[in-house]
């Protein structure tokens, strides 16, 4: 069940990226020939009997908004695994999705224990001015208790349009009786930028996971001048599980790092109905500090467009694990009734040719969107050459040049502890630890610190009271014989926990990438991305018969 539900999230996930804004689909129609129209009259004449067939001889009541949508969806998945249909609200969403925002009251909500619990308020929403914090379990929603709801079912509650008012009872350790916020919702911004930071030596650190959407360039322009004018140096940009967005929005990520003429991506599509094209960088002073950039399986569509033209021209260093292998050009279309298609209309290739896409036909959906098979099914034969002549390859998603698989213990690490490291970090933050008061956080989430080494040190002390913790409380599912062995792991999850109550979830990642070997490689990796920008200034400095700078 758990496995049927993670093929469909990712279903919904990759459907969306790399969209474009499309006329209506008559508009499309227009001056198509007489056979054409007659054919399409025919399709939808049999269509419509087909429903009133179903509607006068069908057993049961009929309702024809799902069988219209099932219909048209098993239309599409006869085409390709990312043409998609959405119904009306499910078109709204999506279309907030793109323009970064939606409406509700801007938190996180985690389950955990067969409960549901705010993990992290957005800095500035309904939520966080209201002052739920992390901990605060949520126990009713306007009048309904929600004993035994679902994070979905609790996070549909909380959703709603703008302006009006949810009731949210919780429940707080340390308060003797649960408290009610009445929360007006709002528009709830949705960056692409989940955070950034400048590390140590000069290294800068943009996290882009959100997805391409309308406002991405702007954020990636503001991080970037904020950090340089902390000191940035050199920059590692983690792509890792975006999903991908607004092909629009990775040409100008693209065109932040590459020279004016330098080809960031091709499309391609049906002769005669999609018209090929080539997108170029116009940038005549490029950002050209040493560039690693961090992508993995979930790297996806818009963020392998951006991936594969810097790899292409040997602009950055990429670490990592193979990305998913999205590279379908997808034309958005509104229909009457303001639901919406999204059809697959051509392909995107990568400036030395390489398709990015990776191969679907001959195995079902469910393989495809797992990754399962790729072995047997996903045949890189398209051999490519970067601009200084590395061999690359197409038709399976971008290869990183150094790879760094993610350990597959870390899921299985999850499984085991994020429940009880979850009730520690819970009691640790409300005070109730015995001895490690200077943890209780008594505040809402400040957003806009900055996280220092010495914040919150999970040490020998607080693993030992993690261990009472749990031998107290056998109803948690933990090992305490692995604690030791463990050890590591949990200091890294439970600093992040207490992070995420003090600083809010963006601040508190920077934790996790202590622990995280594909970061620390990426950190590694900055020498020789650093040579690479030297080797690019160099050669546009002979062209133009001028001199060499240096960092």
């Amino acid at each position: 069940m758990k496995l049927k539900k993670r093929y469909w999230t990712l279903i919904i996930a990759l459907a969306l990226p790399l969209t474009f804004a499309g006329a209506h689909p008559m508009q499309q129609f227009s001056g198509r020939s007489a056979e054409d129209a007659a054919s399409r009259q025919k399709i939808a004449e049999d269509f419509s009997e087909a429903l009133i067939v179903a509607k006068d001889n069908y057993a049961g009541q009929i309702d024809f908004n799902r069988l219209t949508k099932s219909s048209i969806l098993g239309m599409l998945e006869t085409l390709d695994p990312h043409s998609g249909y959405f119904d009306r609200e499910e078109w709204e969403k999506f279309q907030n999705e793109q323009r970064s925002r939606y409406s509700g009251i801007g938190s996180t909500i985690v389950p955990r224990n067969g409960k549901v619990y705010i993990s992290a308020p957005f800095e500035g929403t309904p939520a966080h001015r209201a002052g739920l914090r992390f901990g605060d379990q949520i126990i009713e929603i306007n009048g309904e208790s929600t004993e035994g709801w679902s994070s979905r079912q609790v996070a549909d509650k909380l959703l709603g349009p703008e302006g009006t008012r949810v009731n949210v009872k919780i429940r707080r350790l340390g308060a003797a009786e649960p408290l009610e916020y009445n929360i007006v919702r709002g528009s709830v911004p949705l960056p692409s930028i989940t955070n950034y930071f400048l590390g140590p030596d000069g290294v800068g650190y943009i996290a882009l996971l959100r997805g391409f959407n309308t406002t991405t360039y702007k954020e990636l322009k503001d991080a970037m001048d904020d950090l340089r004018q902390q000191g940035m140096t050199s920059l590692i940009l983690d792509l890792r599980d975006n999903r991908g967005g607004l092909v629009e929005q990775a040409w100008r990520v693209s065109n932040t790092f590459l020279y004016s003429g330098q080809k960031i991506l091709s499309m391609r599509g049906r002769p005669g109905r999609f018209q090929a094209r080539e997108i170029d960088a116009y940038n005549s002073t490029p950002v050209d500090l040493p560039l690693v950039v961090l992508i993995n399986r979930g790297s996806a569509s818009a963020s392998e467009i951006v991936a594969g033209a810097l790899q292409d021209h040997d602009r950055a260093r990429l670490v990592g694990e193979n990305s998913f292998g999205k590279g379908l050009v997808q034309t958005v279309f509104t229909l009457s009734d303001n639901s919406g298609l999204t059809l697959t209309t051509g392909h995107y290739y990568t400036p030395s040719g390489r398709l990015i896409q990776r191969e679907y036909s001959g195995r079902s959906f469910y393989d495809y969107y797992l990754q399962r098979g790729d072995k047997e099914a996903v045949q890189k034969t398209e051999e490519k050459l970067t601009d200084s002549g590395r061999k690359v390859y197409g038709g399976g998603g971008i290869d990183p040049d150094v790879e760094i698989k993610f350990p597959a213990s870390e899921n299985e690490l999850l499984q085991t502890w994020i429940e009880s490291v979850f009730e520690f970090s819970r009691s640790l933050v409300a005070g109730k630890i015995s001895g490690l008061e200077e943890f209780k956080i008594d505040r809402s989430a400040n957003h806009r610190h900055r996280l220092r080494p010495g914040d919150y040190v999970v040490n020998d002390k607080v693993l030992a009271a993690f261990k009472n913790f749990l031998g107290t409380h056998k109803e948690l599912k933990g090992d305490l014989a692995r604690v030791e062995r463990d050890a590591a792991w949990l200091r890294v999850r439970i600093r992040y926990e207490v992070a995420t109550a003090a600083y809010g979830q963006e601040v508190a990642s920077q934790v996790s990438l202590d622990g995280d070997p594909q970061m620390q490689r990426a950190i590694k990796e900055i020498p020789q991305a650093r040579v690479m920008a030297e080797d690019i200034r160099r050669i546009r400095a002979q062209s133009r018969g001028g001199d060499v700078r240096k960092d």
